[in-house]
């Protein structure tokens, strides 16, 4: 690590915004703002620094840029939820079959995963992709036979309303998760 930035590292500690700190190692260590914004990233990512998520609470969060996941998350569920009782035609009955199997196999275990590990470098890609499938296919069983002991039964309604309240539940919880991690995090200077 060069002096510089061991210089522009004080700086930063005073909770500059990350537009004045980039702008600062850049004119400290002669470098493009590019280059001076990948080196400020590579120190947040080691742990050197943190940066404020700028959001002061859970619904600021949810309605700014961290709350993206979650309304994707939402946006699939609805339309897998459209698909499921709207869809009759055979055009629309193919891309219902896609989205449910993606629905059923993978999103249910991917909010879980979301949800216990909120922090993006506890698992790498691969391993949070088969612990989805992994997690989908163990929870989604146990939703139908919590459904069998209830009224409703194992039909195609129910099993899809309880899977869409579960993946939401589940989403909103991980998006909390991620919120409150970034808070803790929030700190300027070191963590």
């Amino acid at each position: 690590m060069s002096c510089a930035v061991v210089d522009v590292l004080q700086l930063v500690k005073q909770c500059s915004t990350v537009e004045e700190a980039v702008e600062e190692v850049a004119k400290r260590t002669g470098k493009s703002r590019y280059e001076a914004a990948y080196e400020l990233m590579l120190q947040v990512k080691a742990g050197r620094l943190a940066v404020e998520s700028g959001a002061d609470n859970f619904l600021a969060y949810i309605l700014g840029p961290g709350g993206a996941w979650l309304w994707l998350i939402t946006a699939i569920t609805a339309a897998v939820v459209a698909l499921v009782f709207l869809a009759q035609s055979p055009p629309l009955v193919y891309l219902r079959y896609v989205l449910g199997a993606f629905f059923v196999l993978f999103l249910p275990g991917y909010v879980l995963v979301e949800a216990l590990y909120p922090r993006g470098d506890e698992l790498s890609p691969l391993e949070r992709l088969a612990l989805s499938i992994g997690l989908s296919l163990a929870v989604v069983p146990l939703v139908g036979l919590l459904l069998n002991y209830t009224p409703f039964g194992i039909r195609l309604a129910p099993v899809t309303a309880s899977l869409a309240v579960m993946t939401l539940a589940l989403a909103i919880y991980a998006t909390y998760r991620r919120y409150r991690f970034e808070a803790l995090g929030a700190v300027c200077g070191t963590r």
